[in-house]
């Protein structure tokens, strides 16, 4: 990995790897290739598995607990960049649509999607 790449940029670069495996050949061996193959509704299950215990983590109290909020985050992350790219979607056009939000009013842009 480059010095200058952010960790959840490489991350994402070998779910897309992993991706390309599993379809090629069937990888079947890794956790990722797993979820990336799998039925969509246990990894989905996963990313609200995560964000559940991303948010029980974020209620405990201490150093304890922040390190285990950070590792809950961690998770939550990874299973998030398998299911974007299970959907076939890229991190930077995540990244763009919160460019986009930016200077919009959080209200407004919840607004501009009900209409």
């Amino acid at each position: 990995m480059p010095e200058a790449a952010r960790p959840i940029d490489a991350l994402e670069e070998t779910i897309r790897q992993r991706a390309e495996l599993a379809a090629g050949d069937g990888l079947g061996k890794s956790y990722t290739a797993k979820l990336l193959t799998g039925p969509l509704e246990k990894l989905c299950g996963k990313v609200t598995e995560e964000a559940g215990e991303l948010v029980e983590a974020a209620l405990e109290e201490g150093d304890d607990g922040r390190t285990h909020f950070i590792y809950e985050a961690g998770d939550l992350l990874y299973h998030t960049l398998v299911l974007l790219r299970r959907r076939g979607v890229d991190l930077a056009e995540v990244e763009s649509e919160l460019a986009r939000r930016f200077g919009v009013s959080g209200i407004e842009e919840k607004a501009s999607r009900s209409k």
